[in-house]
Formats: C-alpha cells, structure tokens, sequence
C-alpha cells in the first residue's frame, strides 16, 4: 500500500485523545491493569471485524458496486417518488443489517447524495434516510452494530438465535422510520417535486473488480449467517478484494483504507468507560435502569441507554448500562440494547456513524437544519422505542 497521509482532523485529535485518556487510566491505577487487558481482549474480535469490514466497504465502493446500485434503485423507480422511495429505504436498512451502521454512514451517504440530482430532489431526504436506517436497522444481525456483538456474547445467542430474537424488533424500527421519513422529509412539500426522469445505468467500470467484490459481499453475507466467526468472515471477503485490487488497481490500495481511527477511538472507550462505571456511573445507570425484570424495567433500560446515548455516544452508553444488567436479565439487555441503535438520532454525537455522517453532509455542501434535526430525531426515538420495545415484549 501507498499515499500515507498525516493530516489529522479535529475527530482524528478527539480519538486519540480518548485513547490517551484511557491509557492515563491505566498507568495511574484507576483502571486495574487486569480489568484493562481483560476488556481488551473482549473487544479483540471486534476490532478485526471492524478494520475488515471497512477495507471491503472501501473497496467495494471504488469497483463502483454502490454507485450502480444506486442508479438502478433511480432507474426501477421509474420517476415514482413513492416508488424511489421504498427502493431507497430497503437499500439503506440492506447494507445496515448485513455490512454494518458505519458503512452506510461513510459509503451510502455519497452514493444517496449523488442520486440526489439523478432523481431531481433535495439532498436533505435522502441524505436523513441513510443516517436515521443507519441506526434503526441496526438491530437484526449481530454485524450490523458493534453494540450487538457486545450484547450477543453476553446472552449467548448465536447469529441465528439472535435474529430469530430480533426481527420484530427491527421490523417495528423500520416501519416507523419509514413512516416518520415520508412525513418529515419526503412528502410532496418537502422533496420540492412530483416526478424525475430515469436516469442512464451507471457504468460498472472494470467488470473483474466489480464482480469479484459483488461475489465477496455476497459470500460474507452468506458465511455469517451460517455461523462462521464475523470477524473471519470479514477478513476473507476483504483478502480477496483486496487481492484482486493489486492485480487490476493497485494504485487504490493506500493505507488510508485501514480504519485506524475507529479503531483508536474503540479501544480507548472501552478503557475509559470502565473506569468510570468504578466512580460512579455504574451508580447512575443502576438508579435510571432500576432492578425490575418486568415490561417497566425493559422500557425503563431502553430510555436510560436512548438518554445516555445522546449525552455521550452509543458505544459507552451499552457498555454503562450492561455492567449493572444482571446476567440473567436478558430481556432487559436487549432492551437496553435498542435504546442505544435507535435512541441515538437526537444529537449530532450520539453514535459514530452520525458523526461520520455530519462530516459526508458538511464535504457535500449539504446544511442540515440543527433544531429540525433534534426535534425529528426526538419525535423518532420516543416512537420508535416504544413501538420496538412493544414487539420485542409481545414475542418474548
């Protein structure tokens, strides 16, 4: 690899900031050293399925596998915006459920920004349509959410177990998105018109790369739903885009694919949260979950990790709420669980890919109205966790 780049952005500063401030946690003995070690051999597979999952995400977008997808979505909606609209949402809840929240907030964004002119509309309902499913359709598949893969090793549920404990969930999630998507940003007065003209198919470009990292999406979709380890079956499908980079274009393999800013800012939560649970916001988390097993304890815990998330980020706020959850209170995990995939559209930190996706928003000239963003991202958390915590009860 190639085109090492240095330049640091106020995130990439805050990331390893947070790092750091782990690491002082550690060397000054407020996080035992053991505890320290132990949590970072929790989070080990993690981190490989997220540094492989974003190098195939890369790459699949420069074999251009999105940007046709897109343009077809454009061209099957024939002009319909009902239609288009539909298209884009299973699109966007797709590549959520099967390549992560993180990848449709860093590789979705341009391509639905993109489509934006293609279908004559405003960026703005496009662009809310990738970030809010980035987040609701996050809670089928243990891949689609690192939060889910913390919470699915503390219930002991394989891949399959877990979406069968989901899916209504995540169909409640995705069912009032879509709702509070069309009458918030797509309806006839806020898109600006009635119909578009089709757009001409993308081009594919080279038609190896372009297959080769069709074919390895599809494979790794299949392998973890067929219970291979995800982090290995991220690995692979990567190694063999990869692979067939440096046979057709080796000048797109740069070591700024490799996302070591994600990685930094993981691992220096799972440092920091820690420690604090130890002075005090295991306190806090215990008092706004409380200790009931019941339907009140299961809301209760999806408002506390919706309200934390917001405040903080989701990642800190699932590991906060989860070390006061007794082991057996799967149901309350789960809760909490989605209180921090779907609770997090209020602030612009309140997950990773939100953040990802300000920063796409910001590069693309797109404004997003700040107070119309809180108030639709409130109105969309309140609703959809008590429509998700409602599905995820009836079908205990």
């Amino acid at each position: 690899m190639a085109g090492v780049k240095w330049r640091l952005t106020v995130l990439d500063w805050v990331r390893i900031g947070v790092l750091a401030a782990g690491l002082l946690c550690v060397a000054t003995g407020l996080l035992p050293g053991a505890e320290a070690a132990a949590n970072i051999r929790r989070i080990g597979p993690l981190l490989l399925f997220l540094a492989a999952v974003i190098v195939l995400a890369e790459l699949t977008k420069e074999a251009n596998v999105f940007d046709v997808l897109a343009g077809r979505l454009a061209i099957i909606g024939r002009g319909n915006y009902a239609a288009l609209f539909v298209l884009c949402t299973a699109f966007a809840s797709f590549v959520t459920i099967f390549l992560n929240l993180d990848t449709t907030a860093v590789l979705l964004t341009p391509v639905m920004l993109a489509l934006a002119p293609r279908a004559r509309i405003t960026p703005l309902p496009l662009a809310m349509t990738t970030i809010w499913l980035a987040n609701t359709a996050s809670l089928l598949l243990p891949v689609s959410n690192l939060t889910n893969l913390l919470a699915m090793g503390r219930v002991g549920l394989s891949t399959r177990d877990f979406a069968g404990r989901m899916w209504a969930p995540q169909a409640a999630a995705i069912a009032v998105t879509m709702l509070l998507l069309w009458i918030f940003f797509w309806r006839r007065g806020e898109r600006g018109e009635d119909r578009y003209t089709p757009p001409p198919p993308a081009p594919a470009g080279d038609p190896v790369l372009f297959g080769v990292a069709s074919a390895a999406c599809v494979l790794f979709i299949a392998a973890i739903l067929a219970g291979v380890q995800i982090g290995v079956a991220a690995a692979v499908a990567a190694v063999v885009v990869i692979a067939a980079f440096a046979w057709r274009d080796r000048a797109k393999l740069t070591w700024s694919l490799f996302p070591w800013q994600l990685l930094v800012f993981v691992s220096g939560l799972f440092l920091v949260v820690p420690t604090l649970s130890r002075y005090g916001l295991n306190d806090l988390m215990r008092a706004l979950i409380g200790s009931t097993g019941d339907a009140l304890g299961d809301y209760r815990a999806a408002a506390a990790g919706a309200a934390l998330s917001n405040v903080v980020n989701n990642l800190p706020a699932y590991a906060a709420g989860e070390a006061v959850i007794p082991a057996t209170g799967h149901d309350q995990l789960l809760s909490l669980l989605i209180g921090t995939n779907v609770g997090p559209v209020i602030t612009p930190w309140a997950s990773l890919a939100t953040l990802l996706w300000f920063e796409w928003c910001r590069r693309r000239g797109v404004k997003v109205p700040m107070v119309k963003f809180v108030l639709t991202g409130l109105t969309l958390a309140v609703t959809g966790l008590a429509a998700t915590i409602a599905a995820l009860l009836l079908t205990a």
